[in-house]
């Protein structure tokens, strides 16, 4: 049994994918993502001079938000000092987004959804002026959705977070699991879109170029990819891309990248790349 086991992991370490560099952005490391509480994405959060990494997994989740019933965390956000973590559920009752200040208190925002809005509740970004959040839905969308800041620009936790506008993008997305602003009018965006039929290529980089800065009224969104996200493992089988952050202090580009099969809770990993 030991050596057939050793067997089965040869053949799929000589299949498995190496790393694939996306067109402009070269792979300069990686860390190890466990997947129990660094699975779904990160963000850098930047306070007193001081940045750190936040990352979100199942294992991340508020237990009092859980048994509330919001069984799902995405890809976090952050901007001028918030940190913003966007949770969903399986009913179609709201979104909600729990808030952090730069004074580390918390409040927790919920906004109901618009009668064509898909319940997903994928990532959060948080606009560079940190008046507005861009969130996304998961399948094949033709939009991005942006709500007024939480704990800025909406300050009754109370109250509904209300849509405010959309990103209409020029060709169809799929499957985005995080965005962040790169500037007030650029966003790159992971897609973990499995058929590739969209931009040539399965798991693919995008940018998002916005005709003006993300407000109450909608913009237009031009779509390009950079090509695959890198894909390395041990084993063979399907990659699960998720969340994204952008380190504007080096330009660095952090993606999480989940590997298949048992190699899941060892060789996960944060990929950085950095314009090559």
């Amino acid at each position: 049994m030991a050596l057939a086991a050793l067997a089965v992991l040869a053949v799929s370490a000589l299949s498995a994918p190496t790393a694939t560099a996306a067109e402009g952005w070269q792979p300069v490391g990686s860390d190890r993502a466990r997947p129990l509480d660094e699975s779904q994405g990160l963000a850098s959060v930047e306070r007193d001079g001081q940045t750190t990494f936040r990352y979100t997994g199942v294992g991340t989740i508020d237990p009092a938000l859980a048994v509330q019933g919001w069984n799902h965390i995405g890809d976090p956000g952050a901007g001028d000092g918030y940190y913003v973590e966007p949770y969903q559920r399986d009913d179609r009752g709201a979104k909600l987004y729990r808030v952090e200040a730069p004074d580390g208190s918390r409040a927790n925002y919920t906004h109901e959804l618009e009668s064509w809005e898909a319940p997903n509740n994928s990532f959060a970004a948080v606009s560079p002026d940190a008046r507005w959040l861009v969130t996304g839905e998961w399948g094949t969308m033709d939009r991005l959705l942006v709500l007024p800041m939480p704990g800025v620009a909406m300050t009754d936790p109370d109250a509904n977070l209300p849509y405010a506008s959309s990103i209409q993008l020029d060709r169809p997305v799929r499957d985005v699991q995080g965005c962040d602003f790169v500037s007030a009018t650029s966003l790159l965006c992971s897609s973990d879109d499995p058929e590739g039929s969209l931009f040539g290529t399965t798991k693919p980089l995008l940018q998002v170029d916005l005709s003006a800065p993300v407000g109450d009224e909608d913009v237009t969104g031009t779509v390009t990819s950079h090509g695959q996200l890198p894909l390395e493992s041990a084993c063979s089988g399907e990659f699960e891309t998720e969340g994204v952050d952008y380190d504007e202090r080096d330009g660095t580009l952090r993606v999480v990248v989940l590997s298949p099969g048992v190699c899941l809770v060892s060789d996960s990993k944060t990929w950085r790349l950095q314009r090559g």
